[in-house]
């Protein structure tokens, strides 16, 4: 036996793309698993040419699902960020567009039993232990990917796939401000260090000499911006508690700044190490949280409401994002309570997928 076969689906979940596997069909170490995961993707060329990715940190996520222990949830998502060219994996983040697509692949392993019309499946995100309820279109108890929902970033329409994020502040550091400060300033950047579904460091773009409007293309081109980024990013992780955070994805990057297209701020949202064509759903939470907060460097960038909920419209390089925060302001601080999105996702293509056997030779 040359190559080893592990069943996958590959899918797309909101603007994001890559394999969902069932835990159980991959090695328990996480050094294997990073082997096979990296093998699996094809990470150490720009176009993963020798494997499913597809040359961007968007398309080179994995999804890894098995049945839940836990008295809440039915499904644990486990979460890997595989890098595209340096061979790495990264199992500290969740991503809150891959885990659309959970509930519904979860279904379609038959780790799940459908309902007739709708399903709700409770999922632990594993990576940072949020719970998460995700809703999806199940008539005759099968999942539907076709219907009227379009999304900003993706083509055409599809299935809604609603998702409630819970216990999502203070998720991966423990606290709502990691630093404990509102502001903190590096290399004369101010910034906000907050922890909501996903640990970010946020500042304005005019500070960077950025509209914070620019194109994908645009910031990915501005490598003088991103080595100034960096720097900014690493003094944050430290002061946030994460140590040396020079070769993790997290905490990621974001800025802000007035909206002009009929949003509430406009958003630009960093990999870290390239800019994020849409926005992802983990960092749109922690965004529109920090442009709901007052004292943060979202401050004069917006109309702010006094009470939750409240929907946020994050203006992002391919459109909008809608955000429905749940908050309350007790004392003059900020509570977060909940984040409800729509998504949607469809499933591409189900079967084996195959390593080199030297990688791993399976389960024996």
């Amino acid at each position: 036996m040359t190559q080893t076969a592990i069943p996958f689906l590959f899918m797309r979940g909101g603007t994001s793309r890559g394999p969902y596997f069932n835990r159980a069909d991959l090695p328990n170490d996480l050094d294997q698993l990073a082997a096979v995961l990296i093998a699996a993707v094809g990470s150490g060329h720009p176009l993963n040419i020798d494997g499913i990715g597809g040359g961007n940190a968007v398309t080179t996520k994995v999804a890894m699902l098995s049945k839940s222990d836990d008295d809440w949830a039915d499904i644990d998502y486990f979460f890997a960020q595989v890098s595209v060219e340096d061979g790495l994996v990264d199992f500290k983040p969740t991503c809150g567009n891959i885990l659309s697509g959970v509930a519904a692949a979860a279904i379609d392993m038959g780790l799940m039993q459908a309902n007739v019309g709708e399903t709700e499946v409770h999922i632990c995100a594993v990576n940072t232990g949020a719970q998460v309820v995700a809703k999806v279109q199940t008539p005759d108890g099968v999942v539907a990917y076709q219907g009227d929902t379009a999304i900003d970033g993706v083509p055409g329409r599809a299935a809604p796939v609603t998702l409630n994020f819970m216990k999502v502040a203070g998720s991966s550091t423990g606290a709502f401000l990691p630093t404990g400060n509102l502001i903190d300033s590096f290399d004369g950047i101010d910034v906000t260090c907050m922890d909501v579904a996903m640990p970010m460091v946020i500042a304005k773009a005019q500070d960077f000499g950025l509209t914070g409007h620019e194109t994908r293309e645009e910031l990915d081109a501005n490598r003088a911006f991103f080595t100034k980024m960096e720097a900014v990013r690493l003094q944050a992780g430290r002061a946030m508690g994460m140590g040396d955070v020079s070769g993790s994805v997290t905490p990621k990057f974001g800025l802000l700044a007035k909206a002009r297209d009929g949003g509430t701020v406009a958003t630009r949202y960093f990999m870290p190490w390239s800019a994020h064509p849409t926005m992802a759903v983990t960092g749109s939470q922690c965004l529109a949280s920090c442009a709901l907060t007052p004292g943060t460097v979202a401050d004069g960038l917006l109309d702010r409401p006094s009470k939750g909920p409240a929907m946020v419209t994050l203006e992002h390089p391919m459109g909008l994002m809608e955000v429905l925060i749940d908050f309350e302001l007790a004392g003059g601080q900020f509570v977060h309570r909940s984040a409800g999105l729509i998504r949607t996702c469809r499933k591409l293509a189900v079967g084996d997928l195959f390593i080199p056997a030297s990688v791993w030779k399976g389960h024996t």
